[in-house]
């Protein structure tokens, strides 16, 4: 039987504190959350590899480097309520619930969906409500959200997430040109996010979330 244990702390130890996050709840939420729960059976030995892990059409489950550096950004406190954008099978989800009072996971693909119910059920992630729907629309009906995660590449962001966000509230989110990206962190400032650059990933474009072309007559 594989050690994922022993892998996950080579994960902590390799890909984690090496990208100078220092958390310790973050570190600690990376340590306790078994990472293979949530990766589809074929891939589970790929469970702990420093890449994304391909979900099908176009999803991710985001390399741990990526993820824990967003998070980091993020800073997220045990009395905050958190919008988990595109969450896929749910790891995302099971790390923030250890971080946040609350957090809403957004998934627009039934069967993620799904699988992610299923995944935090089994990892007794009691604070994470899974909303199937848009990913572009969100979960307004649970806002205002004290921070937001999009857990895929944006060429844009939805003016329906920023009004869900709190005034002061936190997102961080990768933004993709082309096959390169640059993770930012916003701040809602009225009606519109003021970001600031922080660190290079990648990414494929979450759907919905493409450049809307304008139109010209």
């Amino acid at each position: 039987m594989p050690d994922y244990a022993t892998r996950r702390t080579m994960m902590v130890d390799t890909q984690v504190r090496p990208s100078d996050v220092t958390k310790f709840t973050i570190i600690g939420a990376m340590l306790r959350i078994p990472r293979e729960v949530f990766v589809p059976d074929a891939l589970r030995e790929a469970a702990y590899v420093g890449e994304n892990i391909t979900l099908g059409d176009n999803r991710v489950l985001l390399d741990p480097r990526t993820l824990s550096k967003m998070l980091d950004m993020l800073d997220v406190n045990r009395t905050e309520l958190v919008l988990d954008i595109g969450c896929g099978t749910g790891y995302s989800a099971a790390i923030l619930a250890q971080l946040a009072q609350a957090v809403v996971a957004v998934e627009e693909d039934d069967a993620l969906a799904q699988d992610a119910e299923t995944a935090l059920a089994h990892v007794g992630a009691e604070a994470v409500i899974v909303h199937k729907g848009p990913l572009t629309e969100g979960a307004p009906d649970h806002a205002p959200y004290d921070a937001m995660i999009v857990q895929g590449g944006v060429s844009e962001f939805p003016a329906a997430l920023t009004r869900q966000l709190r005034e002061g509230g936190r997102v961080v989110c990768l933004f993709m040109q082309g096959q390169l990206g640059v993770v930012r962190l916003g701040v809602r400032q009225g009606d519109q996010i003021a970001w600031r650059d922080v660190f290079n990933a990648a990414a494929p474009v979450l759907p919905g979330f493409e450049k809307q072309e304008a139109f010209t007559f």
